[in-house]
């Protein structure tokens, strides 16, 4: 007998698959799916594993949001019912509002008038304050003008408490789930691609990955701009991934290399990505799915590479999927080059495109634990 046809007889509660229940929103964080990348990237076979955090409710900083919150509680650090106070560009403002939520916390998001308004919109409509800062700091740019702004807020409400994302060690222990789901999801890791920001998730992602597989090789992906590695602070039209400060949770010891990548470069692997993969994201998913593609291409074939997109599309529909504010910007038809522009030391000179140095180290000269592969 035609199994299928008896499988079709049965009645739906039979074969249909049973979906776990949510009994809280923060049970909907994590278990994120996998999807393999290939063209426009990577010939077929070369391509590369990308790790969907957009599909959590707020993005990949649900996880630090939820635990940062949480083991300050644990601590005595914050105290029940007290404000949290933070600066961010949009994805963390979102994964604090959801540990808001689940712990009983108002919440507010400092930010700057580069957050997209429709991000404005969907925190204000989640429950949380948002205070957007006037101007830019003369030295230390958007980025220290909210910190300043956190730490007048902080001395106002002295129960609140911030986290600190730049330099809470519990973001980065708030990705060892990560690091479990993707070893279960994929086996053996050779290479982990990873957007650098605060540092958190490539720091906490490849420490947990190294307990497995030692030999593990992390590649950083930073924007133009940027002064994480030790290029010049520039003003950033890209969102979620470099900074203008040099936060301490970037564990600099760890990375093999770094790649900076432009704005018109994360526009084009952005949208490759949506017509071909139907799975795309913001400025950071552009950039590491151009230098993840560059990697599955320029690594021995069977060498099996993990990429982390860090969010969705859906916050930069008025940016980079917005083809008047794109042509505004210069920022389409620009297909990158198949391969990066190479420096030998991080500071040798200014860039402004795709480039790629194979030294890393710490442009404050601060001691780093050496963890992994050069």
């Amino acid at each position: 007998m035609d199994l299928s046809l008896l499988e079709s007889a049965l009645p739906i509660r039979a074969t249909a698959p049973i979906p776990p229940i949510a009994r809280r929103p923060a049970d909907l964080v994590g278990n994120t799916p996998v999807l393999w990348i290939e063209k426009p990237f990577a010939p077929p076979g070369r391509g590369f594993y990308a790790k969907l955090e957009g599909a959590n409710p707020g993005g990949i900083k649900d996880r630090p949001g939820l635990h940062m919150v949480g083991e300050a509680r644990r601590r005595g650090e914050l105290l029940p019912g007290a404000p949290v106070v933070e600066s961010s560009s949009g994805t963390l403002g979102l994964g604090l509002v959801l540990a808001g939520l689940t712990y009983g916390h108002p919440v507010t998001v400092v930010t700057d008038p580069g957050m997209e308004p429709s991000m404005v919109r969907l925190l204000t409509a989640l429950g949380a304050h948002v205070d957007q800062v006037a101007a830019p700091h003369a030295d230390g740019g958007w980025q220290r003008a909210r910190r300043e702004r956190v730490a007048e807020l902080l001395d106002r409400a002295p129960d609140a408490y911030c986290p600190d994302q730049y330099h809470n060690p519990d973001n980065r222990a708030a990705y060892r789930p990560l690091a479990a789901e993707l070893i279960a999801q994929i086996g053996r890791i050779d290479v982990l691609v990873a957007a650098v920001g605060t540092g958190g998730h490539s720091a906490g992602v490849a420490a947990g990955l190294r307990e497995s597989f030692p030999e593990l090789r992390l590649i950083g992906v930073d924007a133009t701009g940027s002064t994480i590695f030790g290029q010049p602070a520039r003003a950033r039209l890209m969102r979620g991934l470099g900074s203008s400060i040099h936060p301490s949770n970037v564990d600099y010891g760890a990375f093999a290399e770094v790649h900076w990548v432009g704005p018109a470069e994360a526009v084009w692997a952005c949208r490759q990505l949506a017509r071909r993969h139907y799975a795309s994201g913001g400025w950071s998913v552009g950039a590491v799915a151009l230098v993840a593609g560059w990697a599955a291409r320029t690594y021995p074939a069977g060498t099996r590479i993990a990429a982390i997109f860090p969010d969705g599309p859906h916050r930069y529909l008025e940016t980079v999927y917005n083809d008047a504010w794109c042509r505004e910007h210069q920022l389409l038809d620009q297909e990158p080059p198949a391969e990066p522009d190479e420096i030998a030391e991080p500071d040798e000179r200014e860039v402004t495109a795709w480039t790629r140095c194979s030294q890393v180290r710490d442009p404050l000269g601060r001691d780093v634990l050496k963890a992994g592969v050069r």
